[in-house]
């Protein structure tokens, strides 16, 4: 029944051209209590995500298209849109299935409703997904000028349910292209008015959440801890700079590109700093004897292989849905006396960053400082400590308490506008948005 979630994104993209398909979605429909596809052809799918119980979660919409140029697939996913239209990055990387492609923007929607919700933000939660394909030079400029100006026409063509930035294969250049046909983008260039890459206020945030941890954990501060970072791109070395800085005694981090590390030895140039080249897949970092693990590259590394050879007391890093599975995974970590951190809690400055663009800017923003500091409730430091005091006192796992606290605020209606994301969606069914 479930086929076309095996095929890859290649053989899918001619399973569409086939049956005469560009643009599709998958909506739910609250009265029905139903995932409806917009083409009869692809209710196999929609059968697929309402019998799924890890990932979907009653998400609001998934807008996909093929592109016109190059055959690329494309997709906008919404989770929940009460305190407002979705807003998360937008990710261009290979899925080997079309199951892996869904799974993964499932997986980072719901986790940008959260991280919006314990920020204090008034957005819902969405991402963007671009597949790679193996057909594609993506170092190609002028093709991916037109995959990103593509890419914003889908924005458009969805009235702005969903507002896009950037996020891991994405760069300046990419959300700079997607703003040139359409105004529903955050994080354009400087140039341009807008508030640029947010990867350094995301490193100073996983930075804080640390502090944070490290509080709880025994009362200390980053100096002289042993700190592991996966991953020394964009937000890796920032981050790594400012552990150094903070009188870290050592950082051991790895990257699988030379150039990344290069830049960031460059850039830091001290002894207590140990960076690797690894292979795509290697993950033996995670089990260096360690204080801090920060993991900053791809999701789902922390799963039953990996967590039984863990060798931290904190995991407290930047990458979007470390745990594989959620609720389970935080479960082990817990069990093992490892106090997680979870992501959403302390890597939400690049959507912070984007929030206020259309507000404009002013010097110290306090709109953006108070994210960083100790007293506001919202605080990254505030509520990561908050959030493992409950933990405690409670005796559940800190992804559990943090989950539960950002459903609560993510059911809050946007003041002025309500749900008018959801009011957006069901014109675009009844308009039917897809034809041409």
């Amino acid at each position: 029944m479930f086929t076309l979630l095996q095929n890859s994104p290649d053989e899918f993209i001619q399973f569409l051209k086939k049956h005469h398909i560009r643009r599709f979605h998958f909506i739910y429909d609250f009265d029905k209590e139903k995932v409806i596809a917009s083409h009869k052809v692809l209710q196999p799918i929609a059968d697929f995500l309402m019998q799924d119980q890890r990932d979907f979660a009653k998400h609001e919409g998934i807008f996909c298209q093929l592109t016109k140029k190059h055959d690329v697939l494309q997709a906008g996913f919404i989770h929940k849109t009460n305190r407002g239209n979705a807003a998360g990055g937008t990710r261009f990387w290979p899925y080997a299935t079309i199951e892996d492609f869904l799974r993964d923007g499932l997986r980072l929607s719901k986790g940008m409703t959260r991280k919006n919700a314990l920020a204090g933000l008034w957005w819902g939660g969405g991402k963007g997904v671009v597949a790679q394909t193996d057909n594609l030079d993506i170092h190609n400029q002028g093709l991916r000028r037109d995959i990103f100006r593509e890419y914003g026409e889908l924005m458009s063509a969805i009235r702005g349910v969903y507002v896009t930035a950037e996020d891991v294969g994405t760069g300046p250049q990419d959300i700079a292209d997607i703003f040139s046909t359409t105004r529903f983008s955050t994080c354009i260039p400087p140039t341009v008015g807008g508030s640029g890459n947010p990867s350094q206020p995301t490193a100073t945030g996983v930075v804080r959440g640390m502090e944070a941890a490290l509080r709880f954990f025994d009362g200390g501060t980053i100096k002289e801890r042993t700190i592991a970072v996966q991953g020394m791109g964009h937000v890796g070395r920032p981050l790594i700079r400012m552990l150094l800085e903070k009188g870290a005694a050592k950082v051991i981090a790895c990257d699988i590109k030379q150039g990344n590390i290069d830049l960031v030895v460059k850039e830091c140039g001290s002894e207590r700093l140990q960076p690797s080249l690894v292979a795509i897949g290697d993950n033996s970092i995670l089990f260096t004897e360690c204080d801090v693990l920060a993991p900053c590259a791809t999701g789902a590394i922390l799963n039953p292989q990996t967590i039984p050879q863990l060798k931290t007391k904190i995991v407290c890093g930047a990458a979007n849905n470390q745990l594989e599975d959620g609720l389970r995974d935080d479960d082990t970590l817990f069990e093992r006396g490892i106090l997680y951190v979870p992501d959403f809690l302390v890597n939400r400055m690049g959507i912070v960053n984007c929030a206020n663009e259309q507000y404009g800017y002013i010097p110290n923003d306090p709109y953006q400082l108070r994210h960083l500091e100790t007293e506001w409730e919202h605080s990254i430091f505030h509520v990561t400590f908050k959030i493992l005091q409950i933990s405690r006192e409670q005796g559940e796992p800190p992804a559990h308490t943090a989950i539960r606290l950002a459903d609560v605020q993510a059911e809050h209606l946007h003041p002025i506008f309500g749900h008018r994301g959801l009011d957006i969606i069901k014109g675009l069914v009844q308009d039917r948005w897809f034809e041409e």
